[in-house]
């Protein structure tokens, strides 16, 4: 397999870590999309977690030559019909804070008996144009009533994994990113990559 330059569509420093950690057993070069300037982010206006990887990594493809690889992920709310969904981080409105988001589904989990939730994240690997690599990752739980635990961010400190009693707010990096959404969908793009 012959080695490649691939650009990483986002600017996440904990993300461009990971992923490149990760995938280093491919031997491929994993390069930021903070390195090509001028750049700009795709308003991320898909309906589903696939179309928002894909328009990130379409964007950042075309606009460096190289394929590239992008991920959405999200909470989804079984009692919520799906939301928070693909609107994870802008749910409570544009530019929402933490304690923004989580007063909102505290408020909108209130007298739910059914408190089923999932993170997922979708990665896509853009090869060519109309050829992409496609990898999911979930993470099955429940939400809690009220916040716990300082870690983490966004819904964290009210979901609980299947399987743990503390939120994922409450576990180490470690511990959470032994069983994240993003480890699981990563491990499957690494298959999926030959490796």
């Amino acid at each position: 397999m012959s080695r490649l330059e691939i650009v990483l569509a986002t600017t996440n420093t904990h993300k461009i870590a990971e992923i490149s950690r990760f995938l280093a057993p491919t031997g491929h070069v994993f390069r930021p999309i903070g390195e090509f300037p001028g750049y700009i982010d795709p308003e991320e206006n898909g309906e589903t977690f696939e179309a928002n990887a894909r328009l990130k990594a379409d964007a950042a493809a075309r606009f460096t030559g190289l394929e590239a690889i992008a991920d959405d992920s999200g909470l989804v709310v079984a009692a919520l019909g799906g939301e928070p969904g693909v609107q994870s981080a802008r749910w409570a409105g544009p530019g929402a804070t933490q304690s923004m988001l989580i007063d909102k589904m505290i408020a909108r989990m209130r007298g739910q008996a059914d408190r089923r939730a999932y993170f997922v994240t979708v990665l896509v690997l853009r090869r060519a144009p109309g050829d992409y690599l496609m990898a999911e990752g979930r993470v099955e739980g429940q939400i809690i009533d009220a916040p716990r635990g300082a870690m983490g961010f966004g819904y964290d400190p009210l979901f609980v994994p299947s399987g743990h009693s503390k939120t994922f707010a409450e576990l180490t990096l470690d511990e959470k990113n032994a069983l994240s959404h993003r480890t699981r969908a990563l491990a499957a793009m690494l298959r999926l990559m030959g490796r």
